[in-house]
């Protein structure tokens, strides 16, 4: 598999496997947010630069711009929207909207190599985005539902992802550039949403050669403590070869799922990124996160049983 590079004017990132998983910040999307549909609308867009800093802070590596606002200018909003947020933060962003126009004002304005969000398997769709990824030099989301709906089948909805990459193709799109939403279902609706996804992204890393994402918050709609279910839902996947979310970075259960599923790959070298946010949290405690709470048992069990433990072989 190889690697898919995404750039502002002035940072790269890689999504890849192997490498740490990137983590696209989603809040940057008016759907179901009122407040800030209105706010975008009227070209008011202090909540977009709140969301953009505190996304920032919590460690995204990419922000998802969205500004699907029914009624309004979207071509004109995203525009805008991609071009303050490049001046407030050197993340790379994924352009995100289903109406083609909105797609080319946003990348006529980016500055770098774009993720395009996003194209689905439709013939119609595939005409009229791939053209406009192929022009930009963008990366582009392929999202494997078509004319038919979303399938509950996977090897249907991998069928539809690989139309997409032979189309891209024919455009002069390498596989590199197309990152594949294998579509997450709610677990809660359907038992073997899970098993499906891990099942396709191995096949899409093995079969494809190409890198996944998905909006991974979807897998918990309808459930209590969602962020929970999402962050064991990102580990799993991550170790199923998933190499890139579209979350929220905002939720500690999700962003400690990843850098420990991270460290447990081979992805943070020396544990250094896991060290570094959380090494100070342990309270000075050291590495062993119980600090001397592992030999007070060890001594505490020889002294019930009465015996003398031998220390461990080096």
């Amino acid at each position: 598999m190889t690697d898919t590079v995404l750039s502002s004017a002035t940072r790269e990132v890689v999504i890849g496997s192997g490498r740490p998983f990137v983590i696209i910040g989603e809040r940057i999307n008016p759907t179901g947010r009122k407040r800030l549909a209105a706010e975008m609308a009227a070209g008011d867009f202090s909540t977009v630069v709140a969301d953009v800093a505190v996304q920032v802070a919590a460690g995204a590596h990419m922000l998802d711009v969205n500004a699907g606002i029914p009624l309004a200018d979207e071509p004109r909003i995203l525009a805008e929207t991609v071009a303050l947020v490049q001046s407030l933060t050197d993340l790379p962003l994924s352009i995100d909207s289903s109406i083609v126009a909105a797609l080319e004002a946003g990348l006529a304005v980016y500055q770098g190599k774009p993720l395009v969000n996003s194209v689905t398997g439709e013939d119609d769709r595939l005409e009229t985005v791939l053209p406009l990824v192929a022009k930009y030099g963008a990366a582009v989301v392929a999202i494997s539902n078509d004319e038919t709906g979303i399938s509950e089948d996977p090897d249907v909805r991998f069928a539809v992802a690989k139309k997409i990459v032979e189309r891209a193709a024919d455009h002069g799109i390498a596989a590199a550039d197309i990152v594949v939403d294998p579509l997450v279902m709610p677990i809660g609706a359907m038992r073997t949403a899970g098993r499906q996804v891990f099942h396709l992204v191995r096949r899409l890393s093995e079969e494809l050669g190409v890198n996944t994402t998905c909006g991974a918050s979807n897998v918990s709609f309808g459930l209590p403590n969602r962020g929970g279910i999402n962050g064991a839902f990102l580990a799993m996947a991550i170790a199923s070869g998933m190499t890139s979310a579209i979350t929220s970075p905002l939720h500690e259960e999700v962003r400690q799922a990843v850098m420990a599923a991270d460290v447990l790959m081979g992805a943070d070298a020396h544990a250094s990124a896991w060290i570094g946010r959380y090494a100070d949290r342990a309270g000075g405690r050291g590495s062993g996160g119980g600090g001397g709470t592992a030999g007070r048992r060890r001594g505490g069990r020889s002294a019930r049983l009465g015996t003398t433990e031998a220390p461990p072989s080096s």
